[in-house]
Parts: structure tokens; sequence; C-alpha cells
């Protein structure tokens, strides 16, 4: 019983690294190629919008993961 609680903590903390931590840094990255060289115009509706495509590529690769993670359980 130990040996399985045990398990399913180290895959919870693995899952939580993988998530964020892959995503953490590639959004600075993305944002700096995204508006670097005059490629998109620096304007609000253009960093909304950027803004609304990270905070839903996290809420659907969040929600994924979880899914995955609960039904394999």
């Amino acid at each position: 019983m130990s040996t399985s609680k045990s398990s399913l903590s180290a895959l919870t903390l693995g899952a939580i690294g993988i998530v964020y931590g892959d995503i953490g840094t590639s959004v600075l990255y993305a944002v700096k190629t995204v508006f670097a060289e005059g490629h998109v115009a620096l304007t609000p509706e253009n960093i909304f919008g950027i803004l609304s495509i990270f905070f839903w590529t996290l809420t659907v690769i969040v929600s994924i993961k979880y899914v995955m993670l609960v039904l394999r359980a």
C-alpha cells in the first residue's frame, strides 16, 4: 500500500514538473519572437490576442494531462 502511494506521489510531482516546467519558460521566448523585428505590430489587440493564446494553451494542456492521469488511475 505504501509503495502505491509513494509511486502516485512521484508521478504527480513528475506530471506537474513536465507541465509547468517547460511551459513556464517557453512563453517568454514566444512573446519575444512574436513581437521581434516588426513581425506583429505592438497594439493592445495583438497583446490581448497573444495572452489569450497562451492562456488557452495552458488550460488545454493542463486539462489533457489531468484527464490522462485520472483515467489511468
